[in-house]
């Protein structure tokens, strides 16, 4: 007669599943720490099952076309809890100021040319009212987040934009010094709100803010308005500002386009493992994909307005950087049609 096998003894990590090492720092900080999607619930919050709130949980995430049964197996690529965060950013932000001390004492904003401050009072300025709303959009992707890993990836890249914002604030009132007639630190609102080749972003951003299905505002932001308009109001901005002798924008969107590379990464680890999960999501993200690509586009279209050179070109450009992130996700196929 067989002697039945001994049970393993489970472990303080048994939590995790039926794993045979120690997690990581990042998996323990992280896992299963959203309190509203514990199991056995009859609601997310502790209320009337038909209060507002609830009912908005149940309409935007857990009805949402991009669903699975168990979200907790998506890993951050890069891991990034709080403490390895907030010492990396504090690394970086640490090597920044002191860059930019340096420029700002030997008055280098002042060498710059009426051409180029013209352009930043146009785009880099006034880019702090669209990355508000890329704030606001991933705040509310971590908050609706259905495990508490993908509240943790969005929360730091949530962080990462009022960082973006704080940076602008900073790049305006130097720029505002050394060129007090400029109408930078002045026009920047009546820019985003007036002028013609910023409507079409501006349109985006307020269309972004009401798609208030979590998968389609993952989606329109992470996957589609930031790596596009990235392209534009970070990597663009930066190459034709060291070009015109502005090392010191060039060094600010070099630190914000590492940032933006982050998110893309978990971005499409995310959607990558929720097709991997469901294989009906893949029709959700490409539908939403293509929604809001046709919109990203043509906000592009309308900055490359203040640039030199075709506007076919820069929008090429954006869209594959867009693409690159896809590549990651889709087939081929989808990519070429999502990509324009």
């Amino acid at each position: 007669m067989s002697t039945p096998a001994r049970k393993r003894k489970l472990r303080t990590f048994s939590a995790f599943g039926d794993v045979r090492r120690m997690p990581s720092e990042y998996e323990i900080v992280t896992h299963a720490q959203n309190w509203n999607t514990r199991n056995g619930r009859l609601s997310t919050f502790e209320q009337n099952t038909s209060s507002p709130l609830n009912l908005w949980f149940l309409t935007y995430r857990e009805n949402s076309p991009l669903r699975l049964d168990d979200w907790d197996g998506f890993r951050d690529p890069d891991q990034v809890a709080y403490r390895s965060y907030v010492n990396m950013q504090a690394d970086e932000q640490t090597k920044l100021d002191g860059m930019l001390d340096t420029f700002d004492d030997a008055g280098m904003d002042a060498s710059l040319s009426a051409e180029h401050v013209a352009l930043l009072g146009n785009v880099l300025t006034p880019s702090r009212y669209p990355v508000h709303g890329f704030q606001q959009m991933q705040a509310y992707v971590a908050y609706l987040g259905p495990s508490s890993s993908i509240t943790s990836a969005a929360g730091y890249a949530n962080a990462d934009f009022l960082r973006r914002v704080t940076m602008i604030a900073y790049r305006t009132r130097s720029l505002q010094l050394a060129h007090p007639s400029s109408g930078i630190g002045e026009n920047e609102r009546r820019v985003w709100e007036t002028s013609p080749a910023w409507q079409p972003a501006r349109e985006a951003v307020e269309r972004a803010l009401v798609a208030y299905d979590w998968g389609e505002s993952f989606t329109a932001l992470n996957l589609v308005l930031a790596p596009t308009l990235d392209e534009v109001l970070i990597n663009r901005v930066g190459a034709v500002s060291k070009a015109a002798g502005d090392e010191i924008t060039w060094l600010v969107c070099e630190q914000l386009a590492k940032d933006s590379r982050r998110r893309n990464r978990w971005s499409a680890a995310l959607a990558q493992f929720a097709i991997d999960g469901r294989a009906e999501n893949a029709d959700a993200l490409q539908k939403w994909t293509a929604k809001w690509s046709t919109i990203a586009d043509n906000a592009v279209a309308g900055l490359a307005e203040f640039f030199d050179g075709d506007t076919d070109q820069i929008v090429a450009q954006a869209r594959a950087a867009r693409a690159d992130v896809h590549s990651e996700i889709f087939d081929r196929d989808s990519v070429a049609a999502t990509a324009g």
